[in-house]
């Protein structure tokens, strides 16, 4: 399955011919969990479980565990990711936010698949 090439923050993505642009997969796979965990919890009327509001956290007291275990529940619920092992996900403090990383197992390729980017206000 495909969807728009499109990470958060950034232009939709062209195809070689000009197109809208696509991704399968585990890039699939990332985009979503990017938008899932940066879309604010709650904010989509028919999906309230939905997302983990990961920028509203920033300036508010840093609670590493928890935010670990709000990137845990949300990714477990992409189709992408597989149970099995279990994803190692890493949050660390930085200058006005946090970093994230997410090591998970990918549903469609069986292989490891390594996430890192930056949640700023």
């Amino acid at each position: 399955m495909n969807d728009l090439d499109h990470w958060v923050g950034g232009d939709v993505g062209v195809s070689a011919t000009g197109d809208l642009g696509t991704v399968n997969a585990d890039t699939r796979t990332n985009q979503r969990i990017v938008r899932r965990l940066v879309t604010p919890k709650g904010s989509l009327i028919f999906h309230p479980s939905y997302g983990a509001g990961l920028p509203q956290m920033i300036g508010q007291t840093m609670n590493v565990a928890a935010i670990t275990g709000e990137i845990r529940s949300q990714i477990s619920m992409e189709a992408g990711v597989a149970k099995t092992p279990e994803p190692r996900i890493t949050v660390k403090p930085i200058q006005d936010g946090v970093s994230v990383g997410i090591v998970y197992t990918s549903s469609v390729t069986r292989q490891p698949v390594s996430l890192q980017f930056n949640v700023n206000e």
